[in-house]
C-alpha cells in the first residue's frame, strides 16, 4: 500500500460514525465490523438516544435505522437535519420507493435496505467521507475559523498569520473538534506517516498554535489530554 493510501486509511480511521438501530444484532455487527476497520463508534438503540449522543459526540457520519418504536428513523432524520449537515446513511427493511422518498425528504443523504452487504455499507460510508472533506473548504469552531483555500485563519474578526505545519496541525484539529487526538495520530498526520523525528516538535507546535490563538486574550481552545494527545473544545 502506498504511503497516500496509509494516510487516507488513517483520515478515514479518525471518522466518529454514530450507528443507530434497535436491533442488538445490527448494532453489535456494525460496531464490530466498522472498529475492524478502525472508526470511532457509537451506539444508539432509539431516537430520542440518537439525538443526545449526537449532540454529545458531533460525529462525522450516522447510520440511522428507519423502523425505531418511539421517534423513528424519518423524523430524527428529520431534527439531526435542523441543527447539523452530517452525513446520514438511512437503514429500511422496506424497499418501497415511497419509503426511500420519504426518508430522502427527511434530509438523508443515502438508503441502504436490509439485508445489506457489509463491504457495500463501508464503501458508502468511505465515499461520503471522501466527498464531505472535499466539499468543506472552511473549517470552524467556536470563534474560530479557518479556510482551507487561502490557508487564512481568523479568531473572530482578527487574522491569524500560520506557517505551513501550524495551518496543517490546526486544520487536523478542526476536522475533528471535541475529539480527543493522539499525539501518535498527530505526527502521522502532519509530520508524515512514517515520522521518526523529535516528538517534542508536536508539543512545540501546540504552544506556537496557543500564542497565536490566544494573543488577544481569547480563551484556550487547544486542550493537552495527560497520557493521551490533545483536543479542541471550549
Amino acid at each position: 500500500m502506498s504511503k497516500h493510501n496509509d494516510k487516507l486509511a488513517l483520515v478515514m480511521a479518525m471518522a466518529r460514525i454514530l450507528v443507530v438501530d434497535d436491533d442488538p444484532k445490527i448494532t453489535s455487527l456494525l460496531k464490530r465490523g466498522l472498529a475492524y476497520e478502525g472508526f470511532s463508534v457509537d451506539v444508539a438503540t432509539d431516537g430520542f438516544e440518537a439525538l443526545d449522543v449526537a449532540r454529545e459526540t458531533n460525529p462525522d457520519l450516522v447510520i440511522l435505522d428507519v423502523m425505531m418504536p418511539g421517534l423513528d428513523g424519518v423524523e430524527v432524520c428529520r431534527r439531526m437535519r435542523a441543527t447539523s449537515d452530517v452525513p446520514i446513511i438511512m437503514l429500511t427493511a422496506r424497499d418501497e420507493i415511497p419509503d426511500r422518498v420519504q426518508g430522502l425528504e427527511a434530509g438523508a443523504d443515502d438508503y441502504l435496505v436490509k439485508p445489506f452487504a457489509f463491504d457495500e455499507l463501508l464503501a458508502r460510508i468511505k465515499a461520503m467521507l471522501r466527498r464531505r472533506r472535499a466539499d468543506t473548504p472552511v473549517l470552524r469552531y467556536a470563534d474560530l475559523e479557518l479556510d482551507t483555500g487561502t490557508r487564512e485563519a481568523r479568531r473572530g474578526n482578527r487574522p491569524i498569520t500560520l506557517t505551513t505545519k501550524e495551518y496543517e496541525l490546526l486544520a487536523l484539529m478542526l476536522r475533528h473538534p471535541r475529539q480527543v487526538l493522539t499525539r501518535e495520530t498527530i505526527l502521522e498526520q502532519v509530520w508524515g506517516y512514517d515520522f521518526g523525528g523529535d516528538s517534542n516538535v508536536l508539543d512545540v507546535y501546540i504552544g506556537y498554535l496557543r500564542q497565536k490563538l490566544e494573543a488577544d486574550g481569547e480563551k484556550r481552545l487547544i486542550h493537552t489530554v495527560r497520557g493521551a494527545g490533545y483536543v479542541l473544545k471550549e
